[in-house]
């Protein structure tokens, strides 16, 4: 089952990344060209997911879409990683010290104010955009990735080979990076997973709300929105975008479940 979940999931997720970087070098048609005359069109042989209210074709603005996307949720996790992992790191290494104290309710503080909430307080000061989306899904993320490295951290400080590490003389941050973060990696890429699908899903909420990707850079997440009102009349323009959004989610997450099962194999075995 993990591997047909890893095998699905990755296919899901490659057609639409794929989708992405073609849109760098080609779509059906220019995603900021409008078409009047043929707005709301459902789908045809000229535009295979229709046509929304300026005409434009779905298709395109979906491939576009992807990478705007893709992009936000794809920063948004480094940053969580990025700042996540060492601070989970160095609470592990400070375990019931001041610094481990710190981190942790700093981590509290965090987890109290959702993403949106984050965005909303970010917008509010500097505007909404593409990059306000990634600072705030990427704070949010933060905390994630610092509470699962230091969990995973406690664990190993007190195996054999770190005790030895530490009577040779090696310092704390030494053990961290040469010994402590090798061995929570796979608990760190199946979480990025993870965190990867639940940005992509806060970025699409964002510009649903008029947070994140602002016109005319197209986003799953404005489709919607712009749907919203035409629905009964035209739900192709929903349908698209929302199974876009389902699909590349539900590819990560089946991807994330495979690549757990993979890394530990009492649960593959388990599942069989």
């Amino acid at each position: 089952m993990g591997n047909r979940n890893l095998w699905i999931g990755t296919i899901l997720t490659l057609i639409f990344a794929g989708a992405a970087v073609l849109s760098f070098a080609w779509v059906p048609y220019d995603v900021t060209g409008l078409d009047i005359a043929n707005k709301i069109k459902p789908p045809s042989a000229a535009h295979p997911l229709g046509t929304d209210h300026f005409g434009r074709d779905i298709l395109s603005m979906i491939m576009v879409g992807a990478r705007t996307s893709i992009a936000v949720a794809l920063v948004a996790v480094g940053i969580g990683m990025g700042v996540g992992v060492p601070l989970g790191l160095a609470a592990a290494a400070r375990k019931g010290g001041l610094m481990d104290e710190l981190i942790m309710r700093g981590n509290d503080l965090v987890f109290a104010f959702p993403s949106l909430l984050i965005a909303i307080m970010i917008t509010a000061v500097f505007g909404a955009s593409a990059l306000n989306a990634i600072i705030a899904i990427g704070i949010f993320n933060i905390p994630v990735f610092a509470r699962l490295t230091r969990s995973g951290a406690l664990s190993l400080w007190t195996r054999d080979y770190v005790m030895a590490a530490r009577v040779s003389g090696k310092s704390a941050a030494r053990i961290s990076v040469e010994h402590i973060l090798p061995n929570v990696l796979n608990l760190l890429i199946v979480q990025g997973t993870i965190q990867f699908s639940l940005g992509i899903l806060a970025e699409a909420g964002l510009s649903y709300v008029g947070l994140g990707a602002q016109p005319p850079t197209p986003s799953w997440g404005r489709m919607l929105a712009d749907s919203q009102t035409m629905i009964s009349f035209a739900p192709h323009m929903a349908l698209f975008p929302g199974l876009a959004i389902l699909l590349t989610v539900l590819g990560l997450n089946l991807m994330g479940d495979g690549l757990r099962d993979l890394f530990d194999p009492k649960l593959r075995r388990a599942r069989t």
